[in-house]
């Protein structure tokens, strides 16, 4: 790839992640000052970069703690960072769920929470229910991160295991008023998905969520399958009185980051969608058949043209090897478009692509055959989900490091 065209498309997926920065997306939303306290909370990758930005926006005292991934937080004035860990929850998400549970208890129908949510927050909130264990809820994590599953399932049963999750935390906060700033990182925007919704509850039932998991042929720790199949700590109904006056509003969204690299492009670009949802490598191959049709047949679109997409795509794992969804759709991509004249990134916009230090990778027409060219089988690192192996080979492995936001996947691909 030419070092122009990797420029422009780092500079593309700049724009995107800036189109959602705390300080920005926050300005436009800030809720009226009431009459007693101000308690902020929240959860999620970017959560220390938007309580910061709200302590410097809000003009008046204020007080919370919220909770980010290892090594994602920031240097706030009044609000307390506390940092657990991401994919699968460990002892700290469990002092940090109980923290923002003290910090919302005994609040009067005067206060006001305001509640940062961005995603991420379903791993960094454990709070098993009954007589589970962190290690069950762990246990959840780990057999739905390796389902295949997207992430509305994931957070729908999620929301049956949990006495956090599925607005239990806004039910907490009760008769203080709650105002929930939500960046999405979910197909569709819907709040109640990101983060499996602490602060807003949904109307997806127990039964809906076990129906899931037969679907989907989920393997539940059997305590976890035990919890599921009673009818104990039912996610609370969004009718319920305890959320009446509540406000939620979505401040930034894989749409809005999508449109602002869109207008930023200075080749004409097409938004395919920012809500595809499936298997990785699927979603890899449908891009690269589109990619196709443009070098070979100028159709559906004219030549030179930038296609974007966004969404959440998903990984079955059926390997043990290294990566996450965006490196294994850019692998499938740049496999099924071998030789075809494109040049292609794929990040998370949150700077970390899986549990690798990368957001993702770049590739063109020729990466399949210089990765041919070290001896590698790129057919065969793809069936052993080992994305990241591969691109580490070429030197292609993008890695701007944590961005404080997330709006999940962001898919470029440039063809001359």
């Amino acid at each position: 790839m030419s070092p122009e065209d990797r420029a422009f498309l780092t500079q593309l997926f700049s724009t995107a992640v800036r189109a959602a920065d705390p300080t920005q997306a926050l300005r436009a939303h800030l809720p009226a000052r009431p009459k007693g306290r101000v308690v902020v909370i929240g959860a999620g990758k970017g959560a220390a970069q938007l309580a910061a930005a709200f302590e410097d926006l809000w003009d008046g005292p204020l007080e919370g703690v919220v909770v980010t991934r290892y090594g994602y937080g920031c240097a706030t004035k009044r609000i307390k960072v506390m940092e657990s860990a991401h994919p699968v929850p460990d002892q700290a998400g469990l002092a940090a769920s109980a923290a923002l549970f003290e910090a919302v208890r005994g609040l009067s129908a005067d206060d006001l929470v305001v509640a940062l949510i961005c995603g991420g927050g379903s791993a960094l909130l454990p709070f098993p229910p009954g007589d589970l264990t962190l290690e069950d809820e762990a246990g959840l994590n780990r057999a739905l991160l390796t389902s295949g599953a997207p992430i509305s399932v994931m957070n729908a049963i999620r929301k049956q295991v949990s006495g956090i999750k599925g607005g239990r935390l806004a039910a907490a906060c009760h008769p203080a008023r709650v105002v929930s700033l939500v960046v999405s990182d979910v197909p569709g925007d819907d709040p109640a998905q990101v983060a499996s919704g602490p602060t807003v509850p949904d109307l997806v039932s127990r039964e809906d969520a076990r129906a899931m998991v037969a679907a989907w042929r989920i393997e539940l720790p059997e305590k976890v399958a035990a919890w599921l199949a009673g009818e104990a700590g039912r996610a609370p109904d969004p009718g319920d009185a305890v959320f009446a006056g509540h406000e939620v509003r979505v401040i930034a969204s894989a749409r809005i980051s999508l449109e602002a690299a869109a207008a930023a492009s200075s080749v004409p670009a097409v938004i395919l969608s920012d809500a595809i949802e499936g298997e990785a490598r699927d979603v890899g191959r449908v891009h690269a058949a589109i990619a196709r049709e443009v070098a070979g047949r100028n159709r559906p679109f004219q030549r030179p043209v930038v296609i974007l997409s966004g969404g959440e795509t998903t990984v079955t794992l059926r390997g043990k090897g290294r990566g996450g969804r965006n490196s294994e759709f850019l692998l499938a991509l740049a496999l099924a478009a071998d030789g075809v004249n494109f040049a292609a990134l794929a990040a998370d916009t949150d700077g970390i692509d899986g549990s690798e230090n990368n957001a993702g990778a770049f590739a063109d027409g020729g990466s399949m055959a210089r990765l041919r060219g070290l001896g590698m089988d790129p057919a065969a690192l793809l069936s052993g989900n080992d994305a990241y192996s591969a691109f580490e080979a070429l030197g292609d492995l993008f890695e701007p490091g944590p961005t404080g936001t997330n709006v999940n996947d962001f898919r470029v691909i440039l063809i001359r």
